[in-house]
């Protein structure tokens, strides 16, 4: 199978996204710069990590109150994507137009037009568009099911790729940028997929994932500052 070496920006013309942080002043002190920005990346990144591991437990949290059946659709989702990139094929150019669509939309505006495509999943957006007009139309059997399906593909399809371009980006000291910029963008995905959701399921709570979000991450923080200066 002919692979594609992703992380090639000349190639696929990626384009560095904000969280690289301010570029480095040329000369001797170049060096020193990126590194200290890297640290700091690096600093901010290890502080995410609690919202990442809270931000996950809330939304498993009041998912499990969707419907079974829906449930299933939206692991299956993910799992087809898993299988279809890891075995079969990677989507880079499906994922690259919806980068493209993103900045042709936020071309105005430079500062969003680098971090749109990684902060928003432009398919999974399109998914719930599509999903809204066609709920305007009563009694589309299997509407529901498939549109859980495919926000579980495109979810993870944005989420792969968005970790996969970071990842790949050169320079990046101590991964700094890649562990602080993708948890950033993990968080606010997670939060656009909880508040979806929470307009479609009355089951499922934007408030409640919210506040227990915050409950779990600041019990985090309560422990690590007992442990480390209450004795």
């Amino acid at each position: 199978m002919d692979k594609k070496e992703f992380n090639k920006k000349e190639k696929f013309n990626i384009k560095e996204s904000s969280f690289d942080g301010p570029s480095a002043k040329p000369g001797k002190l170049s060096g020193f710069y990126g590194r200290m920005f890297g640290v700091i990346k690096f600093t901010l990144g290890i502080l995410l990590l609690p919202f990442v591991y809270s931000v996950s437990v809330a939304f498993l949290r009041e998912f499990d109150l969707v419907p079974g059946i829906l449930q299933g659709d939206f692991w299956y989702g993910i799992i087809s994507f898993l299988l279809i990139y890891l075995f079969v094929w990677e989507p880079v150019k499906i994922y690259l137009n919806g980068q493209k669509i993103l900045e042709a939309v936020f071309r105005f505006f430079a500062p969003l037009v680098k971090v749109a495509p990684y902060l928003l999943p432009i398919y999974f957006f399109i998914c719930y568009l599509i999903y809204l007009v066609l709920s305007l139309f009563p009694g589309i059997k299997g509407l529901l099911e498939y549109t859980m399906f495919f926000f579980g593909f495109t979810f993870a399809l944005h989420l792969s790729f968005s970790a996969k371009t970071m990842r790949g980006k050169q320079g990046d000291f101590l991964k700094g940028n890649y562990i602080f910029g993708f948890s950033f963008i993990y968080i606010i995905n997670m939060a656009t997929l909880a508040f979806i959701l929470n307009t479609i399921f009355k089951e499922f709570s934007f408030v409640s994932f919210s506040q227990s979000a915050c409950n779990i991450s600041s019990g985090i923080f309560s422990n690590i500052f007992r442990q480390l200066f209450i004795q």
